[in-house]
């Protein structure tokens, strides 16, 4: 006897399983990060957090906040508490950068870093967050499309805090796989009016959640 199960259904099993920590950047222990002419950093990425939280959940996604109000400051290595205590498949970190240029870049720990005290992330870690990325950073550029300009899939220690301790101390900490995101330049005018628009936060939480839910899946 064949028993056929919709699609539908077969989807939302999959990831009913999955559980994802979102960490809204800013602000920490190292300050309120960046801002444009319009909208800072911590506005714009908790807006898209929020609107992130909505489309995981509608795919049956349960969902952690590393904060529960947008100016709620939170340090670092405890926002990577939150998401070890749950025990989640992914951490997925959300920010704005200031370099110049325009777009967006993915980071990941490919290296053990130590601050604070501590070194991390251990090695099985290190190894998911190594196939994790690539399918993360794959799905993301190929949702969001020509919206923003793709600066690639980086290290860790292509960041300032990266390069000084051996990796973002988020990654240093975390038990989990994590990636961080720098979503848009907020020095550009145009990055800044397209996260500060409805339609480019609602095209960034679904390229995000795309991007979340494949990568999990793919390399369970």
């Amino acid at each position: 006897m064949k028993i056929f199960v919709p699609v539908f259904l077969f989807l939302s099993c999959l990831c009913s399983a999955q559980t994802v920590c979102i960490d809204p950047g800013h602000p920490s222990e190292v300050g309120r990060g960046t801002q444009g002419k319009h909208i800072t950093e911590i506005k714009a990425v908790w807006q898209v957090a929020v609107k992130l939280k909505k489309e995981l959940e509608k795919r049956g996604v349960k969902v952690v906040m590393t904060k529960s109000k947008e100016e709620e400051l939170v340090k670092n290595k405890d926002r990577s508490a939150t998401a070890n205590k749950a025990h989640v498949d992914l951490m997925v970190r959300l920010h704005c950068d200031d370099a110049a240029g325009t777009g967006y870049a993915i980071y990941y720990p490919d290296q053990k870093g130590t601050a604070q005290g501590k070194t991390g992330p251990s090695d099985d870690v290190l190894k998911a967050c190594g196939k994790i990325a690539p399918v993360f950073h794959e799905e993301f550029k190929k949702a969001i499309g020509d919206e923003l300009h793709d600066n690639g899939l980086l290290s860790d220690t292509k960041t300032a805090v990266g390069g000084k301790y051996g990796a973002l101390i988020g990654s240093i900490f975390s038990e989990v796989p994590v990636v961080l995101i720098e979503m848009c330049r907020l020095n550009n005018p145009k990055d800044e009016a397209y996260i500060s628009s409805e339609k480019g936060q609602n095209a960034l939480a679904k390229a995000l959640a795309e991007a979340t839910i494949r990568s999990i899946r793919e390399t369970k």
